[in-house]
């Protein structure tokens, strides 16, 4: 795949897409601070969700998931405590995963989309 520069947003549009057919609406994209970023912020009746959008060629060498590790994880947790602490919400957070798969990179017509609720705590 060519860099982050073009397949990041692509795969991270594809995602606010494919969550707004679902239903959810997209609260913010790549909110960004100092001790890191999350892709997706989106919400549905019952929760405020803090996605990370993950893009392989394929799942040959690993799932998009396993790429989320517990380091990666708790950055997710400490961004999303700074987006609450700044959004007051009563709406539960949630912490999903969504990988895609796209084995053409850019040119791949019909990327698979697996979605991960609740990923991790």
């Amino acid at each position: 795949m060519p860099g982050r520069s073009l397949t990041g947003p692509w795969g991270e549009a594809l995602a606010a897409a494919y969550l707004r057919k679902k239903r959810y609406r997209i609260v913010a994209c790549n909110y960004r601070t100092r001790f890191g970023e999350v892709d997706i912020i989106a919400e549905n009746r019952k929760f405020l969700i803090f996605v990370e959008v993950k893009l392989r060629k394929s799942a040959e060498f690993a799932a998009a998931l396993e790429y989320v590790d517990r380091k990666k994880q708790e950055r997710l947790k400490t961004t999303a405590q700074l987006w609450l602490a700044s959004h007051p919400t009563r709406l539960q957070p949630r912490f999903d995963v969504v990988e895609i798969y796209a084995p053409a990179g850019l040119a791949t017509r019909r990327p698979e989309i697996v979605h991960w609720e609740d990923a991790f705590q």
